[in-house]
């Protein structure tokens, strides 16, 4: 079956970074756009970053943008997200999701295969 894990997520300061990493096993990773969301308490869950399966384009939220930086390494099957300059409005569970789309999306009814979720939490 299709599996999503992520991992790599904790508590960090404000100003801190940290590198989330997706592992996928069950599906042709190399033929998925991959996505980013969090949801904090209370809120609804929200786009972070997407990238596609072939030529790797990417795009942000307003939000993160300069901060975040996604990737994919095809052979490792996993995808990343890279967060610096960490504020405590981006502590949330953040996950990781699979579209069977070739294109880009932040909305998460898009996406058909989500992981478990990894908590991050930034002190101020």
């Amino acid at each position: 079956q299709v599996q999503l894990v992520e991992s790599g997520g904790g508590l960090v300061q404000a100003g801190g970074s940290l590198r989330l990493s997706c592992t996928v096993s069950g599906l042709n990773f190399e033929e998925f756009a991959m996505g980013w969301f969090r949801q904090a308490p209370g809120k609804e869950r929200e786009g972070v970053s997407c990238i596609t399966p072939f030529s790797g384009t990417t795009s942000y939220a307003d939000f993160v943008k300069g901060r975040f930086t996604v990737s994919r390494d095809n052979p490792k099957v996993t995808l990343y997200l890279q967060m610096d300059s960490l504020s405590p409005e981006d502590t949330a569970v953040y996950y990781c999701a699979a579209t069977r789309n070739k294109y880009c999306s932040l909305t998460k009814s898009n996406f058909h295969y989500w992981g478990q979720g990894t908590q991050v939490t930034v002190s101020s």
